[in-house]
């Protein structure tokens, strides 16, 4: 129907009779003569109806409105002087119009395409509009060149594309699933696969050796900005591999897909243990475009004169005291400003928020009444404290202090503008903890498939896992593991996590028979793609890089998804609604 698109034409192609197909994004009279700027998704490029060139063109145009999808016959002449358009690709030509049809109608639009104060939620009811913008269509072009360079990368070394089922069995893998009741067999559940983990391992069994997969996931957990129920995974397998072969694949895949999006990046990327992680940034998944390091001072407090500093000092495994030196913060932040810091970190568990400023005339803060002269001057020197400097201490519980005085760092780094968000700095978190206690019960910190370092250490928090994760900007992209490859290693490890042997077999016996049989050493990873590509494309939310988003209370707006169906059809799956009595809220 079209012989070109619209930005296909340039001043080479003057003179030629061309059809042009597309939606009109808006349309001027001038005196007669009428203007129509026609978009397909290379962008625009203006058409001239003039009576005097063609009178029927003329009358099919005074009809047109906004939106409206034309087929359009013309030739292609230069734009008098004066009247090129510098903003357009293809403001230097327009087109003259022999013949145009108005192929279908539009109503009036719920919103003008481009206008930043529509909110999400009626972008989200009418989404098929809203991608009709170029920046949407540009979005999604770059995620089609990323999953291309994903596979073509893939495919040169040797990975073999296998889908695995949608429909699976429930699994513990960390978040709850969705589960599809069956209408074959009454009373029992498929459940659609939080990750393709355990079938990409079968298939290192099955001796593919190199397996990738451009996967659908889901979980049913609650959502953030940067989660969906369902997502999209580039998962990756292979066999007879070490940490450092896997690592290095999932290296070449990163620069590739950001090649492919115009971005050159370098490898090998940096390196830190998780345990160096957690110590200088607060959390597993440290952003490195700034410094502000948090330096442990626990011991400075030990003989201090302050009861509760002293009690926390006491305890150095189960307790932190972390130091984070703002260079120039004392003149940049006021009191008012010290107080919404204290406020922020309050509301993650902090009881407060002890400082040290550094003045010309020495330092100052009321936490200096409890140290000694020799510690403050250990202080000063372990710091690097500067005039102009102002120091701020998170004390208490490790976990939650870490977590604080992390998010303390990146508030203050934002404030004092000191991130620079063209820079992509990428770093692999390395050596986790193989399992976490909480409340007194075992669990697997990754996942349970995950090979052990050193499984017969006493402690069991001192275990530590063949286990990786990729970080980009302080936002996990993804991760793996050397897998265990070993039944006795496998069940002892189900054991650690009080998975007994018939809980075992129930669940993951399928598992436990395929290492039986000759299992190879593999391992893998698997990126976030819809979290990858919205750091690609700086968006806030992966909402802004999925065709069909669900909300963040898991709802889609444009299909009104998930609904009820009809009684027949829970008859039919030997299911029966229970109405949930009204609550004095909902009342």
């Amino acid at each position: 129907m079209r012989t070109h698109y619209c930005t296909d034409l340039n001043e080479n192609n003057v003179g030629e009779d061309v059809t042009l197909a597309g939606w009109v994004n808006s349309y001027r009279d001038h005196g007669g003569v009428i203007f129509i700027d026609l978009r397909d998704k290379t962008g625009l490029i203006q058409l001239v109806c003039d009576p005097a060139d063609n009178e029927q063109a003329h009358k099919v145009a005074s009809q047109v409105r906004d939106e409206f999808v034309l087929i359009a016959k013309g030739k292609v002449r230069k734009r008098g002087e004066g009247l090129e358009n510098p903003r357009l690709k293809t403001g230097k030509i327009e087109i003259v119009i022999d013949e145009l049809t108005i192929e279908n109608r539009s109503e009036p639009m719920p919103f003008t395409l481009g206008d930043e104060n529509v909110g999400e939620d009626i972008r989200l009811k009418y989404r098929y509009l809203d991608l009709r913008q170029k920046e949407m269509f540009e979005t999604f072009q770059l995620r089609s060149k990323a999953a291309i360079a994903a596979r073509n990368l893939l495919d040169s070394l040797g990975f073999l594309e296998v889908e695995t089922p949608i429909l699976t069995k429930s699994t513990p893998e960390g978040a709850r699933d969705y589960l599809v009741p069956s209408r074959v067999h009454n009373g029992e559940f498929y459940a659609l696969p939080q990750s393709p983990q355990l079938f990409k391992q079968l298939l290192m069994v099955s001796g593919f050796d190199r397996y990738f997969q451009i996967a659908k996931c889901f979980r049913d957990e609650d959502l953030r900005a940067d989660r969906q129920p369902e997502f999209t995974q580039i998962d990756v397998e292979m066999s007879f591999c070490t940490q450092e072969d896997v690592m290095k694949v999932a290296e070449d895949l990163l620069k590739a897909m950001f090649g492919a999006c115009g971005y050159e990046i370098k490898t090998p990327f940096n390196r830190i243990t998780y345990r160096d992680s957690m110590e200088k940034y607060g959390n597993d998944r440290p952003d490195l475009r700034f410094g502000l390091e948090l330096v442990d001072v626990i011991d400075l407090f030990e003989n201090c004169d302050s009861p509760i500093f002293a009690e926390i000092a006491q305890y150095k495994k189960l307790n932190r005291i972390k130091a984070l030196k703002v260079p120039g913060g004392d003149k940049a932040f006021s009191r008012k400003i010290i107080k919404e810091l204290e406020s922020f970190v309050s509301k993650f568990g902090a009881k407060g928020l002890a400082y040290i400023q550094v003045k010309e005339d020495g330092l100052k803060g009321p936490i200096l009444k409890f140290l000694s002269e020799e510690a403050i001057e250990t202080m000063k020197s372990r710091l690097e404290m500067e005039v102009g400097d102002i120091v701020f201490f998170g004390a208490g519980n490790k976990k939650t202090v870490l977590d604080y005085m992390g998010r303390l760092r990146t508030e203050v780094a934002k404030r004092m503008n000191l991130i620079d968000e063209n820079r992509l700095e990428f770093v692999w978190v390395v050596d986790f903890p193989m399992f976490e206690v909480e409340d007194g019960e075992v669990k697997a910190l990754h996942h349970p498939f995950t090979m052990p370092k050193n499984l017969d250490e006493d402690d069991v928090e001192e275990i530590d896992s063949i286990a990786y994760d990729v970080v980009l900007n302080g936002i996990e992209l993804g991760g793996g593991s050397i897998r265990i490859h070993k039944l006795d290693v496998q069940r002892k490890v189900f054991e650690m996590l009080g998975i007994g042997e018939e809980e075992a077999n129930e669940k993951f016996g399928f598992l436990l028979d395929a290492l039986k049989f000759g299992a190879p050493p593999h391992g893998g990873f698997a990126l976030g793609f819809d979290r990858l590509m919205m750091l690609l494309t700086k968006k806030e939310s992966i909402r802004d890089v999925i065709a069909f988003p669900k909300t963040q209370s898991a709802t889609c707006l444009l299909t009104q998804a998930p609904s009820q169906v009809d009684e027949a059809q829970l008859k039919e799956l030997g299911i029966r609604i229970r109405k949930q009595p009204k609550t004095d809220a909902a009342q």
